[in-house]
């Protein structure tokens, strides 16, 4: 077949490969448990011939090398969501972030506000047909490679070959590197007693038939844990764990009830294990779209029942969402919250949530706050929020005024904080002397 010998034309070393991008050049990697490692390892080996490349991606895993002080003048990263191995760099100046949902991200590359010119990415081998499989991690990278001069994948053997729009012909691709080797998991530190506490009163909103959109950490883990008596839920989400796998086979999940895509898990990536990376081959429950599919908020708003499950750093008494920053330090990014906050809210049926502790510093601070810190962001706005839900029970916001959403707020907020924040509430006039009485 004609595309064979093209593969084995293009076939070549990683330093090879990497030897065509080119100074100025701005190079799109492919994020998640997909990240190629492999070729994001040539290309900082091939630092010292380059001068300012910009990187650009969402939250990659591995290492980051190309951030590092000493690259400084050679790369520079823009990044769309932080992991952890991009934020010290942010911080300290030597790369940028762009707040930007990431239902809009593809937008930048057809529009020509972001143009690309290199794509990294890691795929499954070639099939018959010489097609290759994105496998874990869809997310913009399709659109990327639309958009680009020069595209370079990762062939590595262990790849899922996943279902849904996760497919590339090999013509398509300027340079294959073939690899074998475990794909980068992503792990969470197991969740507390405190976010189980939060996920049973998360687990109380959502209705038998719903469709579920989860985001990443201790709470939406421990979400997936407390719903073993529901029936009928569905996936329409930008990501998916390891803790989907027990409901699927359990038949919790099962898509039955859903308005669209029935009996499909729609997604856009995973970020988990090995064990998520078997379950996910070949396995026709899964549907992988674009980030721009996904989080598309009218798109979202089609799933009947939609509940979305988002998290904060902060909210304050007004209701105010921080979720990508820690004062002036970006930490992670828009991400998908607003996207599916206003999905959830236009869905007939929907529950929009925002769940988080209500402390931090295991307990030495508050994240329910009289005002956000200074420069901290606003992801998800007041006017946007409906359920916030906390260890100590859940508040309703959605069309109330000032005064009741800080009566509310403070009710969920941990009770060795509640004082200070009713005196805040007081001085702004937010509370009047007999309501706050009622906390006392």
């Amino acid at each position: 077949m004609i595309w064979r010998d093209e593969y084995k034309a293009r076939l070549m070393t990683p330093a090879a490969a990497l030897g065509s991008v080119r100074s100025g050049d701005r190079v799109w990697i492919q994020s998640g448990c997909g990240t190629p490692s492999t070729l994001v390892d040539a290309l900082v080996a091939q630092a010292g011939g380059l001068r300012d490349v910009e990187v650009v991606h969402m939250m990659t895993l591995g290492s980051a090398d190309y951030t590092r002080p000493e690259y400084e003048g050679h790369f520079r990263h823009r990044g769309l969501f932080l992991g952890s191995n991009v934020r010290e760099a942010v911080a300290a100046g030597r790369a940028d972030y762009t707040p930007i949902f990431l239902s809009e991200i593809e937008g930048l590359f057809e529009s020509g506000v972001l143009p690309l010119q290199v794509v990294l990415l890691q795929v499954s081998p070639p099939d018959a047909h010489g097609f290759v499989s994105l496998g874990t991690t869809v997310d913009c990278t399709l659109t990327a490679v639309q958009h680009a001069r020069t595209v370079i994948a990762e062939v590595n053997d262990r790849m899922p070959r996943t279902h849904g729009d996760t497919f590339l012909h090999v013509n398509r691709i300027s340079a294959f590197v073939e690899t074998s080797r475990p794909l980068l998991e992503f792990s969470t530190d197991h969740f507390t007693d405190i976010h189980l506490r939060v996920a049973r009163n998360v687990a109380s909103l959502i209705p038998d038939g719903a469709t579920l959109q989860t985001g990443i950490g201790g709470i939406p883990e421990a979400v997936l844990t407390c719903l073993d008596d529901k029936r009928d839920l569905g996936i329409h989400t930008e990501m998916c764990p390891d803790g989907i796998i027990e409901l699927i086979e359990s038949g919790v999940i099962n898509g039955e009830r859903k308005s669209l895509h029935r009996r499909k898990a729609v997604l856009a990536f995973v970020l988990g294990s090995q064990r998520l990376f078997d379950f996910l081959d070949d396995n026709p429950i899964f549907e992988f779209r674009s980030v721009s599919y996904t989080n598309d908020p009218f798109v979202v708003a089609h799933n009947d029942r939609m509940v979305a499950i988002n998290s904060a750093l902060q909210i304050d008494l007004t209701g105010q969402v921080c979720a990508d920053s820690l004062g002036t330090k970006p930490y992670s990014g828009f991400g998908g919250q607003l996207d599916f906050i206003r999905g959830a809210a236009r869905s007939r049926g929907g529950v929009p949530i925002i769940a988080l502790p209500s402390t931090a510093l295991h307990g030495e601070i508050s994240r329910i706050v009289p005002v956000l810190d200074p420069g901290a962001g606003v992801v998800t706005s007041r006017a946007d929020v409906h359920y916030v839900v906390t260890e100590h029970g859940i508040a309703y916001l959605h069309g109330r005024t000032l005064r009741e959403r800080a009566e509310a707020l403070i009710a969920i907020a941990d009770p060795r904080f509640q004082g200070e924040l009713e005196d805040f509430a007081l001085r702004s006039h937010y509370l009047e002397r007999r309501t706050a009485a009622a906390f006392a």
